[in-house]
């Protein structure tokens, strides 16, 4: 099987791995990204990440914690392929020869060109995902934003198709899609590039057990989101604002309106589940990836 097969195939199981152990997280983080700023005086929607789970599994069930996720789901498998199969052509590309490790600087820029080309499947799928996740949060406060409820993925989709602008639409938030792909791919494989070749005593990194590569995997999982984490709460607020009287005019606007409104913090709605989520679902996925493609020989 050749490298692009096996990159293909290894990407889409870690990817699948990834999706099932962290969705739950991600629906939480995008609640709590979504919640509108309460009035003087009023509490907000949730009060933290278990009061957002409490009172999702009281309306909605169990079943609400997994919102949303048939369009990741349904793109999972092209997502995980391009990013892994974009990362290792880019590897062998920069390799000076077959077979010769990487270094971490190296593994950055394979992280770096990744992560552009999966942004611009990760924009719709995303968009797609927070007006879904997002929808309840914003209901209960009487938001314009749902004036629409959305039935399910493919009714999110055919509503932004018809009524936001056609295909460039599903495209809303694209810009900083590319904000937060591009250095945190970087960063992520950058990572677990330098912890793989630190608990290996050097670059050949073949011989890691599974422990060492799950712990790998989801520190560098958790770096992604430390660098790039208030790039992901203004993509959210973009790709969920209402297309008719939109609050916010673009990326540098929204960042200026929650620094005013919210200060910091704003910034950093949802942290806690995003590294929740980050850390199991990383280790998840590159451990798959990893042993899927090292039994594909």
């Amino acid at each position: 099987m050749g490298d692009i097969a096996k990159d293909l195939t290894a990407g889409t199981v870690g990817g699948a791995a990834q999706l099932i152990v962290g969705h739950p997280f991600d629906t939480i983080k995008v609640k709590l990204q979504s919640q509108p700023t309460p009035l003087p005086g009023q509490p907000p929607r949730y009060s933290g990440a278990i009061d957002a789970v409490r009172q999702t599994v009281a309306a909605e069930g169990a079943r609400g914690l997994f919102k949303g996720m048939g369009a990741p789901l349904a793109t999972v498998a092209a997502f995980n392929a391009v990013l892994f199969t974009v990362r290792g052509q880019t590897e062998a590309f920069l390799r000076s020869e077959p077979g010769v490790p990487l270094t971490v600087n190296q593994q950055v820029v394979c992280g770096a060109v990744a992560g552009t080309a999966v942004s611009f499947l990760a924009c719709p799928t995303e968009l797609i995902k927070c007006r879904l996740q997002a929808q309840g949060a914003l209901a209960s406060v009487g938001s314009a934003a749902v004036a629409v409820k959305y039935a399910g993925p493919m009714d999110v989709a055919r509503h932004v198709l018809r009524s936001e602008g056609g295909v460039a639409g599903l495209f809303k938030g694209l810009g900083p899609t590319l904000a937060r792909e591009v250095p945190g791919n970087a960063a992520m494989f950058g990572m677990y590039e330098l912890l793989k070749q630190y608990f290996a005593g050097g670059t050949d990194t073949s011989g890691l057990g599974r422990g060492s590569l799950i712990v790998a995997g989801g520190l560098a999982g958790g770096s992604f989101w430390i660098s790039v984490y208030p790039t992901d709460v203004i993509k959210s607020v973009i790709q969920i604002d209402d297309y008719k009287n939109p609050k916010y005019s673009g990326f540098f606007d929204a960042f200026k309106k929650i620094l005013a409104s919210e200060g910091v913090k704003g910034l950093y709605k949802g942290f806690g589940p995003a590294m929740g989520r980050s850390v199991p679902a990383n280790a998840a996925c590159f451990l798959a990836y990893e042993m899927v493609r090292s039994s594909l020989g």
